[in-house]
């Protein structure tokens, strides 16, 4: 298939140009809606379990398992999606992660057992919709061979950070002004709703390939150096993710402010996509194995400091740049997935690696959780010191295995962050 996008000659493609790409507003905005619940759902859960058991950790504990559930199903839903169609994924998966959110609500509104919770935990996160990935498998079909998929790279790290500038407000506003269990009863519909609504759209969806077609090359993601690299790379993020998270709800309610959890998460949030827009907007000249190296180490450097600060204002400039090191480093990530990883195995590794920040997240969170329940506020902070540290010096150690291989002509296969799905 033809790209549906013209450049202008010799002029560089932009953002203005890729929203003008024919028919993409079809899937963008049902897209956007669907990816919605994707940010609300970890402080929901963790708001709701510590409001019921009092305990941080408990409530970590619960967002953990569902992080971990998520991380482990992704990559099967992935291949699902590849194999049969993005609505046959989509329509009996929307329905199970709406049940199962509405049913842990109700566990821990009765004030269910610890272990109940985390059982009703398994299918929440394991039935999380992967809107963003089909998104971007969506844009793959529009922009093939176009130089507007690096864009659209960028694009979809924006709207992802978008939804967690949106989406921690509106989950905690919901908890603390309305009830406590309104962020996860929120949360399940508006999968539900967005989902059905975004796989309406086949117009769009990737075609699935039938048997007999051209064979591809069959290489485990996992075989490969340099994704493995990456995956401890992501962990790291994911452990930035998870203890602000839990971090932020403590520091808040300790100084008798909890509304200002989601202003705080936003702000961090808002670092995040503005240094995204910054990315998709310059054209690079460095290698991204190097700003690869910068970047992160810019992350980690910058939350180191979290635990130090004692102020709203600090932690929300702190939080501010932390936010600005990620969407770099996760743009960059998966910019090297390209040349290292063959056509046929994209899928797998970039579903790896939105697994290692999701399993990286639902460690940060446990960790996080029993830190602030045992020793000083603030203490939670020290997780993401600890794994973006860890990380970095993987990353500087094994930066060798980051050399992308020779580019042979495939055809694109999705684009940029959290989970694409291959387009056949």
């Amino acid at each position: 298939m033809a790209s549906t996008v013209t450049s202008g000659t010799g002029s560089r493609p932009g953002y203005g140009q890729l929203l003008r790409t024919r028919g993409a507003w079809t899937f963008l905005l049902p897209g956007f809606a669907a990816r919605q619940p994707f940010a609300m759902l970890t402080i929901s859960i963790v708001l709701l379990v510590q409001h019921t058991t009092g305990s941080y950790g408990a409530a970590g504990a619960a967002a953990a398992v569902t992080g971990v559930s998520m991380a482990l199903f992704a990559p099967y839903s992935g291949r699902l999606a590849d194999r049969h169609g993005q609505r046959a994924v989509l329509l009996p998966g929307v329905l199970v992660h709406t049940l199962s959110g509405l049913t842990f609500t109700a566990l821990a509104l009765g004030h269910a057992p610890l272990w109940a919770l985390f059982v009703a935990a398994v299918p929440t996160g394991a039935s999380v919709p992967q809107i963003g990935p089909m998104v971007r498998a969506r844009w793959g079909v529009k922009l093939q061979d176009s130089p507007l998929l690096s864009t659209a790279a960028a694009f979809e790290s924006v709207t992802d950070e978008l939804t967690f500038v949106f989406g921690p407000l509106l989950a905690t506003a919901l908890c603390t002004a309305v009830t406590p269990a309104a962020g996860l009863v929120t949360e399940a519909g508006l999968t539900l709703i967005g989902g059905l609504l975004f796989a309406a759209q086949k117009s769009t969806q990737p075609k699935v390939a039938l048997a007999g077609h051209a064979r591809v090359e069959h290489v485990s993601a996992l075989g490969i150096p340099g994704v493995r690299v990456l995956i401890v790379t992501f962990l790291g993020i994911g452990s930035v993710f998870g203890g602000m998270q839990v971090s932020l709800a403590a520091f808040t309610e300790s100084i008798g402010e909890p509304g200002l959890n989601g202003v705080l998460y936003g702000t961090f949030a808002a670092g995040n996509m503005l240094s995204g827009l910054v990315c998709g907007a310059v054209a690079w000249k460095v290698a991204p194995q190097r700003r690869l190296l910068v970047g992160y180490a810019a992350l980690a450097l910058t939350a180191s400091a979290l635990w130090t600060a004692h102020s709203v204002l600090l932690l929300a400039g702190l939080g501010l740049l932390v936010g600005m090191c990620i969407a770099p480093a996760l743009i960059t990530g998966y910019t090297l997935v390209e040349g290292l990883v063959p056509a046929g195995a994209r899928t797998e590794a970039f579903t790896w690696l939105t697994g290692a920040v999701a399993l990286g997240q639902a460690a940060a969170v446990t960790v996080a959780g029993q830190l602030e329940d045992r020793l000083w506020g603030g203490a939670g902070f020290l997780v993401p010191m600890a794994g973006t540290v860890l990380a970095l010096g993987t990353l500087v150690a094994l930066r060798s295995r980051l050399a992308t291989r020779p580019r042979s002509r495939t055809v694109a296969r999705g684009v940029g962050h959290r989970v694409p799905v291959a387009v056949d």
